[in-house]
């Protein structure tokens, strides 16, 4: 199960080739932003329509590679920046993320029903 509490978070910015598998997203983590894919730590990465996530996480023995698509929606997700490739997350930042179309859906259905603008 995907934990984040005590765990680095790096989430690449801007958008990665969903195709890529694990050796591919360990190989963009190691060549393109210098880190180590075997730290006890959790890469992020989202497609160009922000519609689809992958978290690869080393458990110790192995990789686990976490995959999520949206039905509607999209995730909030920052611009590629040359500068500096990842953006570091705490626990609480990932999940809001994680959850923001949720987030959003909800608003979108409260405006509805009330014709309240939030």
């Amino acid at each position: 199960m995907l934990t984040f509490t005590g765990r680095k978070i790096y989430l690449a910015c801007g958008h990665t080739d969903m195709r890529k598998s694990i050796n591919g997203l360990a190989a963009i983590i190691e060549c393109s932003f210098s880190l180590d894919p075997f730290d006890a730590a959790l890469y992020v990465f989202c497609n160009r329509n922000r519609d689809r996530i992958k978290v690869l996480e080393w458990d110790g023995d192995g990789f686990w590679l976490y995959f999520k698509r949206l039905e509607q929606g999209r995730f909030k997700w920052p611009a590629s920046d040359m500068t500096d490739p990842t953006l570091n997350l705490n626990a609480e930042e990932l999940r809001y993320l994680l959850g923001s179309p949720k987030v959003m859906q909800k608003l979108k259905r409260r405006e509805l029903k009330t014709g309240a603008v939030v």
